[in-house]
C-alpha cells in the first residue's frame, strides 16, 4: 500500500528535510508551497508540486484531493506580513478569517487546520517522521552560561511563557535582568537583533515552546542562522526547550558557537540543566 503524505511549505530547510526523511521512510510526498516563501529546490525532493499563493485554500484542498493525500504536515516559515502584501484569498480563506477576533499565529494555524481535517486531510505533529531534531537537554557548548546570565536566562524563560501563552511570539532577550526585546511579528532575528543593539554584549536569547502549544505547527526552531544573527548582535548565550524546540545543523551551530566562545543550553524548566 502505498504512504501518502501532504506538504504544506513556508520557507527554511525544514520542509526539505522533512521531505527527504519521508521519502527515506517510503512515503509519496507531494507538496503545496508558498509562493515567494519556500524553496525553490524543494521541488527536488518532492514527488509532485502545487505553487500557491497565501490564502488560495480551496486549491489547496484539490491539489491533495487529487493527489490522494489524507494526512499533512504544516512546515516552514509564512512571514506574516504577506497577510499584508502578498496575500489572495479565495472564499474559503474569507469565510475563515471573518469568523475570527483576531489573527494571533495560533489562532490562524488552528483555523486553518481545522478547515483541512474537515475536508478529510489530517494535520500531523511537525517532527512525527524527524523526533531526532528535537534539542537534547543539556550544556551543548565548551562554554556554560556564567550566573548572572542564568539568573537572565531563568526571568527570561517566564516572561517568554508568558508572552507565549498571549499567543505573541516564543524569543526574548534579556541583559542585566532587564528586557531588552520582546519576538512579534518581525521574527527572531530582528528580535535579536533589537536586544543586542541594546545588551551592548551583555545580553542573552531565550527561546521556548508556547504553553499550549500545538505540535502540528510553530514549534520554536533554531540552527546556524540563529547563532549567526548573535553574532552580529554581540550576544553570547542562547537557552532553548528540551525536548521541544526543533534544531537544525546541530553539528555546524555548536562548532560555530564554540568558535566564538558562545554558550548554548537546552533547558527543561530555564533554572537548571542537565549534562
Amino acid at each position: 500500500m502505498t504512504r501518502r503524505i501532504g506538504l504544506i511549505s513556508g520557507s527554511g530547510q525544514f520542509p526539505v528535510l522533512f521531505a527527504k526523511a519521508a521519502r527515506r521512510k517510503g512515503y509519496e510526498v507531494h507538496a503545496a508551497a508558498y509562493r515567494n516563501e519556500a524553496a525553490p529546490e524543494l521541488k527536488q525532493f518532492v514527488d509532485t508540486v502545487e505553487w500557491l499563493y497565501l490564502g488560495q485554500i480551496k486549491r489547496l484542498i484539490k491539489y491533495f484531493r487529487k493527489c490522494k493525500v489524507s494526512q499533512a504536515v504544516m512546515l516552514g516559515a509564512v512571514r506574516k506580513t504577506r497577510m499584508f502584501t502578498d496575500f489572495r484569498p479565495d472564499t474559503k480563506a474569507i469565510a475563515m478569517i471573518a469568523g475570527m477576533r483576531h489573527t494571533h499565529d495560533d489562532t490562524v494555524l488552528c483555523r486553518f487546520a481545522d478547515a483541512l481535517e474537515a475536508e478529510g486531510i489530517q494535520i500531523m505533529p511537525s517532527t512525527f517522521l524527524i523526533p531526532e531534531l528535537l534539542a537534547p537537554p543539556g550544556i551543548w557548548t565548551q562554554r556554560r552560561p556564567s550566573r548572572s546570565e542564568y539568573q537572565d536566562i531563568a526571568m527570561g524563560w517566564d516572561v517568554a511563557k508568558t508572552i507565549g501563552d498571549l499567543d505573541i511570539g516564543q524569543c526574548i532577550v534579556v541583559g542585566g535582568g532587564s528586557i531588552l526585546a520582546v519576538e512579534a511579528i518581525e521574527g527572531t532575528d530582528a528580535a535579536i537583533r533589537r536586544g543586542g543593539e541594546l545588551g551592548k554584549g551583555q545580553a542573552v536569547v531565550v527561546k521556548v515552546c508556547k504553553p499550549a502549544q500545538d505540535t502540528r505547527f510553530d514549534v520554536p526552531a533554531v540552527g546556524t542562522g540563529t547563532i549567526e544573527a548573535m553574532i552580529a548582535a554581540n550576544i553570547k548565550t542562547l537557552a532553548l526547550e528540551a525536548g521541544k524546540a526543533v534544531v537544525f545543523d546541530r553539528r555546524e551551530m555548536i562548532d560555530l558557537a564554540n568558535h566564538h566562545k558562545m554558550a548554548i543550553a537546552a533547558l527543561n524548566d530555564g533554572h537548571t540543566a542537565e549534562d
